[in-house]
């Protein structure tokens, strides 16, 4: 006798950089498994491993690759599911280190955040079009997911950042003609970031690093010393902590 079966919910959601709007359900029991052990490891390569599985398994919409989104994107989505999932508050847990007499106090606080209100922090973005001099001008793009695989692959960080920056190359423009980057080699690409001067690529520099992020600021009393804090919670594993 064939067991009964349960109906699953459906979600729909828009993504905050790239604007897609995606339908997905939640993430079963051996999925959060999964995750959970990912979690333990503490491999940033395993736990991105098991994040990109279980969300491509629970996308419905048909044709979305999850590594050509934005990273932020992906981290949206993820703490989205995640609520979907298993609920939509979560317990973080951080350790008072006001001194009183000369001692740390200690105490150990609880804090409860609904990552449903969770969204990208916007406000130092500056525009993707970086102007190199008075004639070439370099459109960006938000780095993508896939960014995180291969960056597991570079011993150096220089050359993990330079990869990264080649690929967030949408196009270059001369004045006169479009260089697009999906039509060029990528050392075509790398060999002209390197051509810059320093002025010009702290331009680039400036748009990475003023990225949108995924942070919350949380209020709270120590119960011990009454301290006041604020905390910042920024990225996907701080709203887990």
């Amino acid at each position: 006798m064939a067991l009964p079966k349960i109906d699953t919910p459906v979600y729909d959601l828009e993504l905050p950089l790239s604007k897609k709007k995606i339908r997905f359900r939640p993430f079963l029991v051996k999925e959060q498994r999964n995750l959970l052990m990912a979690m333990e490891s503490d491999d940033k390569e395993t736990i991105e491993r098991n994040i990109r599985q279980v969300l491509h398994n629970c996308t419905l919409t048909e044709g979305l690759d999850i590594d050509r989104l934005p990273i932020i994107d992906v981290e949206f989505y993820f703490l989205n599911l995640r609520a979907r999932s298993i609920g939509e508050v979560v317990q973080s847990k951080y350790r008072c280190e006001n001194i009183v007499e000369e001692k740390t106090c200690g105490n150990l606080m609880t804090a409860e955040l609904n990552i449903l209100e969770i969204q990208p922090d916007m406000t130092n973005v500056v525009d993707d079009v970086i102007q190199i001099n008075n004639v070439i001008s370099v459109k960006l793009k938000y780095p993508e997911f896939s960014v995180l695989e291969r960056a597991n692959k570079f011993e150096s960080i220089t050359d993990m950042a330079f990869d990264m920056i080649a690929e967030s190359v949408e196009y270059i423009f001369d004045g006169e003609q479009y260089y697009y980057a999906a039509e060029s080699e990528p050392d075509e690409i790398i060999e002209f970031i390197e051509s810059l001067s320093q002025e010009q690529f702290s331009k680039i520099e400036n748009f990475f690093n003023n990225l949108p992020k995924l942070n919350k600021k949380i209020e709270m009393d120590c119960k011990k010393c009454k301290f006041h804090h604020t905390i910042e919670v920024e990225g996907l594993d701080s709203f887990f902590a």
